[in-house]
């Protein structure tokens, strides 16, 4: 179990955020019961670039964290030129295989820079990530010399 938490505080940052039914509430209650014992200054705006620690404990032996983060900011995000042809891939339908072939890598670098992509949107579908980028108004994923339709 210990080593499932491990790896999961490894991903945090990078995975698409779970909802369950009641968990906002919860967090409130954590939040103003923090802000009640002086951990938290309730009347204070988190800082729009800092994190901020609101709950460290530990239960049963695992440490849980309650951290407010800064709002993403995915108005300027900046991709890499090989980054940028595999959402144009993604985009046009194709497999990891075949953008691996095509691009002469291996299917493990393209799932690497999926994941990167995916970080940098705040996504965790490929579907999303096209989306966020049309969303973001980027152009180009057609192929060269292919017309819209």
């Amino acid at each position: 179990m210990r080593n499932n938490v491990a790896q999961n505080q490894k991903g945090l940052a990078s995975s698409p955020a779970v909802r369950h039914p009641g968990t906002e509430e919860l967090v409130r209650v954590l939040v103003d019961h923090a802000a009640k014992n002086n951990d938290l200054t309730s009347d204070r705006e988190p800082k729009d670039d800092a994190e901020e620690v609101v709950i460290d404990t530990e239960v049963d032996g695992v440490r849980y964290l309650l951290v407010r983060l800064p709002k993403p900011t995915h108005g300027h995000v900046s991709l890499s030129p090989r980054e940028q042809e595999i959402v144009r891939m993604v985009a046009q339908g194709h497999p990891n295989k075949v953008i691996a072939d095509v691009l002469n890598i291996s299917s493990w670098t393209v799932c690497t820079h999926l994941r990167r992509i995916f970080a940098k949107f705040g996504v965790g579908s490929r579907a999303a990530m096209v989306a966020r980028h049309l969303e973001l108004g980027r152009v180009g994923l057609r192929a060269k010399g292919q017309e819209a339709r």
